[in-house]
């Protein structure tokens, strides 16, 4: 299977998915994030949409995986008959020097170079036998114990935020402002900073952090786009959280413009899984400075 067969493969589910659900279909986030079983580093990007993706489709409840090799170095055995699940590794991207003319005194320049994508499968360890699987470290928390982690986690954010009980959740790029109504409107406290995660999303894209735009790739989707960044964002700052996510009243109106980009480009889910990905880091860095971010 190369590549595009990934991209387009996970791409076709998804479309599947939200086309079978009639409207009503909700992203199958989890409340923990996938990790490799054997370095314990966090799945990132489109390889955790992936793997979330598939362990709602296969019914496993583990968060843990890993390849072939790195479960047998365990004394894991896959057992015979189960399929992985495809994965992308890309390469960091770098640069090159190319010449200029084709003369024997021709100049040369240094270009920037894309990063390159290859595939690797990885099994859940619901897949193998010889293996103990670990529950998350945030399944060791009570419900208070990670609401006031992530009332620690946004305050060190530092982003402007107003509530009122009559207000709704939204965040301004003219005034740089998230909005939230009060803490008391919302069924419990992981519901608040789930939605609070979603409007921080949004802040990051401002063009005084990461400048977050979508080109003419998108064109008049862009804004549905940016909804998808942040519901991608929100659910994998959600998940370093160990909090549950909320489906968002508006999800449904955006489904449409999801499919029709979803459908006419197979990379688009890669694409904004890893502006979101980017949305999630700058978050944790700026909750907590000096935290070395996973690559």
């Amino acid at each position: 299977m190369g590549t595009q067969d990934v991209y387009e493969g996970v791409t076709a589910a998804i479309v599947s998915a939200i086309e079978a659900g009639a409207g009503s279909w909700v992203m199958p986030w989890r409340q923990s994030l996938p990790v490799n079983a054997i370095t314990r580093k966090p799945y990132r990007g489109g390889n955790t949409c992936v793997l979330w993706f598939a362990a709602a489709d296969k019914g496993f409840d583990s968060e843990e995986w890993a390849t072939y090799r790195q479960w047998a170095s365990v004394d894991a055995q896959v057992r015979k008959g189960e399929r992985g699940t495809a994965c992308l590794f890309f390469s960091p991207a770098g640069t090159k020097t190319v010449a200029v003319s084709d003369d024997d005194e021709s100049e040369t320049r240094t270009v920037g170079r894309r990063a390159v994508a290859k595939v690797f499968w990885v099994f859940n360890a619901a897949q193998v036998d010889g293996y103990e699987a670990k529950a998350p470290q945030s399944a060791q928390l009570s419900e208070s114990e990670r609401v006031a982690s992530a009332e620690r986690f946004f305050s060190g954010v530092g982003a402007k935020v107003t509530t009122s009980a009559a207000g709704r959740a939204c965040y301004s790029r003219v005034v740089d402002e998230i909005q939230l109504p009060d803490f008391s409107s919302f069924r419990s406290g992981q519901d608040y900073y789930a939605t609070s995660a979603h409007e921080h999303a949004h802040w990051t894209g401002h063009e005084s952090r990461l400048n977050r735009e979508y080109g003419k790739r998108f064109g008049d989707n862009a804004y549905a786009m940016e909804e998808l960044t942040a519901e991608l964002s929100s659910a994998f700052t959600c998940a370093h959280l160990g909090l549950n996510t909320v489906a968002r009243p508006d999800h449904a109106a955006y489904l449409a413009s999801w499919l029709r980009c979803l459908r006419a480009d197979g990379r688009a889910l890669w694409s904004v899984a890893s502006k979101a990905q980017a949305a999630t880091d700058f978050l944790v860095a700026a909750a907590s400075p000096g935290l070395e971010v996973a690559a």
